[in-house]
């Protein structure tokens, strides 16, 4: 078996290629091939009978995953503007009122149980998919499905209690929709 040394000597060119033709970015190649060398180091190679392609799988895995995050992040930012536009233009009262706000809601967040919670905070403060907080949580799909359910459902209780939440008990578009249909069927 190779040392680390010998190890790093022998397939960084090789690793560093590879992440370089993958990413398109020097910095973020360098980056990968360190983390790469990294996973390398830390795992056990005994076992491994091909060494090269073993490496070149690992470095691949790495490169796709930092793409993934990137376009992940990429399509966030284009889907918020508003949230990394930053504070340079926003009046000091303003700022002071969206910290207050999130204060807020991390309070009326800590009324729920732990379990929801955790969905709840993993859906719609991180915008993962069901499936992927299946995973994260190593949970079946209707038990996360369930707990946000009930959590909304909580939190909706949570606000009504506040005074946060009214909702509208009249039905004015329902009454609307109605006399439309009445005057569309005479």
């Amino acid at each position: 078996m190779e040392s680390n040394r010998a190890l790093f000597e022998t397939y960084q060119r090789d690793v560093y290629r590879t992440c370089y033709y993958m990413v398109h970015d020097a910095a973020d190649a360098e980056d990968l091939t360190q983390d790469v060398f990294i996973t390398l180091f830390r795992t056990n190679r005994e076992q491994i009978m091909q060494m090269k392609s073993w490496i070149m799988k690992v470095t691949v895995n790495h490169c796709l995953n930092h793409l993934r995050r990137r376009r992940s992040l990429q399509m966030k930012v284009s889907a918020n503007p508003h949230l990394f536009t930053g504070t340079e233009g926003k009046p000091v009262d303003r700022l002071a009122e969206e910290r207050e706000s999130a204060a807020e809601w991390a309070g009326y967040l800590n009324h729920l149980p732990a379990k929801i919670r955790a969905v709840l905070t993993l859906r719609y403060m991180h915008d993962f998919s069901l499936s992927e907080i299946s995973e994260l949580l190593d949970i079946p799909l209707g038990t996360v499905k369930s707990r946000a359910h009930k959590g909304l459902r909580l939190m909706k209780q949570i606000l009504l209690e506040a005074g946060i939440y009214a909702p509208d008990m009249k039905g004015d578009k329902y009454e609307e929709s109605g006399r439309c249909f009445e005057a569309s069927t005479k």
